[in-house]
């Protein structure tokens, strides 16, 4: 048994988590229960070597009153809603009742009706895009409005707790997207997550709009119906016509009931309820991160009034009338800008709601690459302006032909027009959903993950700057504004403290596309910790490049694009950008299907270097990518094989993927070599290295992509002849002496960098051998020796380790600096930390002894 709790406060609406179990207590086939008896509804994700259960995913419906927590009984039947959501298959269409509501589903459209207690409330749901063949630079300027066409329908759970539902299709021609709706027992909502990968040509293809839009149903007169739209903290409060205001006072009742959302049964004005005016748009447009509109008018052809704005919507709204009504919204409305909420026909029978993941308000979304490649047209050129500019351009290569975005939707049905809080209720639910985790304490008994611990209140100080470097970043997301479609979720790579702002239009110093593993930092310091400011900042993260800094279609499918001032733009095309590292612990704690979809695009990984060669720029030899020999490099490149491997066997029992990852290990192990000998050549036909080579290349950036991470994993899971001594070779030398490494390879290693960030190495070399004076020279190296920002700041702890605060006109507005930091040095030295810190370290020296 295991006690789950809430991520952030109790919520009253469905939700899916998931559980790891220590291997071999729970076998295969164990059903789980809820020790109070609440409905439960649970599948495998994945499974022990063993075959007994690693993680359980679990869900619950909506509670009026839910706990405070749950204990998840393993061995236990599980008690069954008394109304179970119902999936129905009649010919093409797929019908979903959750309680009261139900859902029709069937092609073409997402949803083909809502039905609240058998009585229509909306219909057609479904995608809409807008399409220019121009930027809006001059010009004439062709528009298209497509409707998206459904072209699949998959059931993939059907209750009786939670049901899922795939759809496929495209938006006309182009934009191939996937929708999964997720319903639960009881629950009048379904949560939409609409996944679209970008397939345009990028010099003549401009989305000016992508939306969701519903039509829904009024009956009553137009003072009985209702438009709600959410502002910062409230919501604009409005009948279609309205009765408040007016010279003639309808009374106190007749107004309370208006702006409650009551039915007004007489509106007490008599023959004079003619003039009023009905509205009949509205409109919610949120074009920045600071700033929204708001504007409404009587019908098309005639002007639009301004209302109040605002700053920050949650993106929630709501029309409907005394018979029945539609909630809907976008999560991270704000955040995701250029964002709208619209609603059409609200004086008519019919009212469409849409929900606009870019607004059309907004200038078309422009993809070109960012520059006109300043001549670089030749490897010797590129390899000259990645002196300047850090940028690795190629010609072609800034394409995002294949990158994708994910967005997460909800539409609710209501009988009636709800109150403002129940409304605020909803969008909070939209922005935060509900999560139940498993504490800290039982994420690392279980053993997953490898090599992480607890907080360490013996080490205060290096616990504080945890702290400080997972504040900092949230800080400076907000104050830079790190926020929009394509960028939300993302971090910049370097700072420039001359301009005393990131180096966002500096090519590879602008944004971080997972360089150096930000992303396993934020997962590991949730895991030990437990808070939820930290998995929200994380999962935005993992949201984005898992979508964006990743193709999913296309000649570089699987692969991501390296740090680069478009998240697309550089030509470094490699898969320690696409690793499954980065997404599988999001993944395992949530369920998540669509992050399951990025984990399944690495299904068979090692084909991914038929398509290029990460090396073609600087190699000596000549090579060409050849499916009996491909060039692989031992660090970042199988570090994320490893990876995929890993995850495919554990998640589905691949034994294709477990034969190639144990056998690529034994592989390593029998190099003369090992780790050190750099890179092999794999015959993809068997998934096997040549151990032949006698070599020796060191890389500083193989171990920085999450290879410790995995290795300490394998490593623990299973038993490959050698390989253990090999890699804890590679831990022992990295950080020796040229002394020590010419006595045991005959020359000093080259290509040492990176020194804090590798002494992690050296602890767990140290720990598994029980070598005190490894374990301290790891501590040396991490605390105090040469060579990282970081750690040569560790002794100047009065001038660094704090913010500058810069005010006055050298800068936009004030913002909070760093300028020690970059994003290289705080991931590596997080993840340095948090491992050296899970390791015995008895006797260390005090933080500020240089001895």
């Amino acid at each position: 048994m295991t006690e789950v709790r809430w991520l952030e406060e109790p919520r009253g609406q469905g939700t899916c988590w998931g559980v790891p179990w220590p291997r071999g207590t729970v076998a295969p086939g164990t059903p789980f229960a809820l020790a109070d008896g609440t409905p439960l509804q649970s599948w495998i994700t994945a499974t022990w070597p063993d075959g007994s259960v690693k993680w359980s995913a679990h869900a619950i419906g909506p509670q009026e009153l839910p706990a405070e927590s749950y204990d998840v009984v393993p061995g236990r039947q599980p008690a069954v809603p008394a109304s179970p959501v119902q999936v129905v298959r009649d010919g093409d269409e797929v019908r979903v009742s959750t309680g009261p509501v139900t859902w029709r589903l069937n092609r073409p459209n997402l949803i083909t009706a809502i039905e609240y207690d058998g009585r229509a409330v909306a219909r057609d749901v479904r995608l809409i895009s807008l399409r220019r063949d121009s930027p809006d630079e001059g010009g004439s300027i062709v528009q298209t409005q497509t409707t998206a066409q459904v072209e699949r329908i998959t059931v993939e759970q059907e209750g009786p707790v939670r049901a899922v539902v795939r759809l496929e299709g495209r938006h006309g021609d182009w934009l191939p997207f996937s929708v999964r709706l997720v319903f639960y027992a009881g629950a009048p909502d379904v949560r939409i997550m609409h996944s679209f990968v970008w397939d345009g040509d990028a010099g003549q293809d401009f989305l000016a709009g992508l939306g969701l839009a519903a039509d829904v149903v009024l009956r009553d007169e137009p003072h009985n119906r209702h438009v709600r739209l959410a502002g910062l903290e409230g919501f604009l409060t409005e009948a279609v016509r309205g009765l408040t205001g007016l010279r003639i006072d309808p009374g106190v009742d007749v107004r309370r009931a208006q702006v409650t959302g009551r039915p007004v049964a007489d509106p007490g004005v008599g023959s004079r309820l003619r003039f009023i005016p009905t509205w009949n748009d509205y409109t919610l447009d949120q074009t920045t991160a600071d700033g929204f509109s708001l504007r409404k008018r009587t019908a098309p052809g005639h002007a639009w009034v301004t209302i109040p704005a605002g700053t920050r919507s949650p993106g929630y709204g709501y029309v409907g009338d005394g018979q029945g009504g539609l909630g809907f919204g976008l999560r991270d409305f704000w955040k995701l800008h250029p964002t709208r909420l619209d609603i059409r026909g609200a004086a008519t029978d019919l009212a469409t709601a849409t929900v606009w993941m870019w607004s059309p308000s907004a200038p078309p979304m422009d993809l070109r690459c960012w520059h006109d490649g300043m001549g670089q047209d030749t490897f010797e050129d590129q390899l000259e302006g990645l002196e300047i500019t850090y940028e690795d351009y190629e010609p072609g290569f800034g394409d995002p032909r294949g990158i994708a975005r994910t967005h997460e939707l909800t539409l609710r049905a209501h009988a009636a027009t709800p109150a403002t809080d129940e409304l605020a209720e909803h969008a909070t639910m939209l922005n935060s959903p509900g999560l139940l985790t498993a504490s800290p304490e039982w994420l690392l008994a279980a053993n997953v993950f490898g090599v992480w611990g607890l907080p360490d209140p013996e080490h205060q100080e290096i616990e504080n700057r945890l702290d400080f470097l997972f504040d900092f970043y949230v800080r400076q997301q907000e104050q830079r504004r790190w926020y929009g479609f394509w960028d939300y979720g993302d971090v910049m790579h370097t700072y420039d403290p001359d301009r005393h702002t990131w180096r966002y239009d500096v090519g590879g110093y602008a944004w971080d596309n997972s360089e150096l593993s930000p992303d396993l930092w934020l997962w590991y310091q949730f895991l030990r910790t437990g808070r939820a400011d930290v998995f929200r900042f994380a999962e935005a993260m993992t949201r984005h490049t898992g979508e964006v800094d990743v193709y999913h279609l296309g000649q570089w499918r699987g692969l991501g694009s390296r740090h680069n001032v478009q998240h697309w733009g550089c030509s470094c095309k490699q898969l320690r950008i696409s690793n499954a590292a980065y997404r599988r612990i999001y993944y395992y704690l949530t369920a998540d299907e669509r992050t399951g979809d990025l984990l399944d695009e690495l299904t068979t990984p090692e084909h991914t270097f038929l398509a290029i060669d990460p090396l073609r720029k600087v190699r000596t030899d000549v090579y060409t990518p050849d499916p009996g020999a491909l060039s692989v490099g031992l660090g970042a490149d199988w570090g994320a094989l490893a990876a995929a491997w890993l995850t495919r066997w554990e998640r589905y029992g691949d034994e294709r993927a477990r034969d190639r990852l144990l056998g690529t290990m034994a592989d390593i192990a029998a190099m003369p070599r090992g780790f050190l000998t750099g890179q092999a050549r794999m015959d993809l036909a068997t998934g096997r290295f040549d151990t032949s080579v006698d070599a020796i290349s060191v890389s500083h950036l193989s171990a920085v992509f999450g290879l410790p991470e995995i290795v300490a994993e394998l490593i623990d899971l299973v038993e490959v002849d050698g390989f253990e001594r090999v890699w804890l070779d590679y831990c022992r030398l990295y950080l020796a002496t040229p002394e020590e490494q010419a006595a045991e390879v005959g020359h000093p290693l080259q290509g040492i960098s990176l020194i804090q960030a590798h002494s992690r190495l050296a602890a767990y070399a140290a720990a598994r051998t029980g070598d005190e004076r490894l374990m301290r020279l790891a501590w040396r190296k991490f605390q105090l020796d040469e060579g990282d920002q970081l750690n040569r700041n560790a002794l100047q702890r009065e001038t660094n380790w704090r913010l500058t605060t810069i005010t006055g006109p050298g800068v936009l507005m004030p913002v909070d600096e760093a300028a020690f930091i970059s994003t290289n040095d705080a991931a590596q030295y997080a993840l340095a930390a948090i491992q050296l810190l899970a390791h015995p370290h008895p006797h260390l020296p005090p933080l500020t002894d240089p001895s």
